[in-house]
């Protein structure tokens, strides 16, 4: 028996477990970033004329062209992006997603 508590407390394994949690620690703010949100300005003229601000959720890190990924959701309704106001890592604040309201995409 006592071997065995020996060898729970050596110094090596004391250091393994050290460096997993290090490693665990810093693999967590990435795991929590991996999500990209690009805010962007629309306009559409038919079948009314109509502006809105919207908020694009994008899976994974950011594309290298948010206009093109902001276009590739929002065409379909006849939406055409006026431009990208920001891309963040960070969730929408309340008063983004208020702004949004129904244009915030998921």
């Amino acid at each position: 028996m006592s071997q065995t508590r020996r060898i729970l407390m050596s110094p090596t394994l004391a250091r393994l477990i050290s460096a997993a949690l290090v490693i665990v620690a810093l693999a967590m703010p990435g795991a929590a970033a991996a999500d990209c949100y690009i805010h962007y300005k629309a306009k559409r003229d038919t079948p009314k004329y109509g502006l809105h601000y919207g908020i694009v959720r994008s899976s994974g890190s950011c594309p290298s062209s948010p206009e093109r990924a902001v276009r590739s959701r929002i065409s379909s309704g006849g939406w055409v992006v006026l431009g990208i106001v920001k891309v963040t890592n960070s969730p929408p604040t309340a008063s983004e997603l208020e702004f949004a309201k129904q244009h915030y995409y998921r």
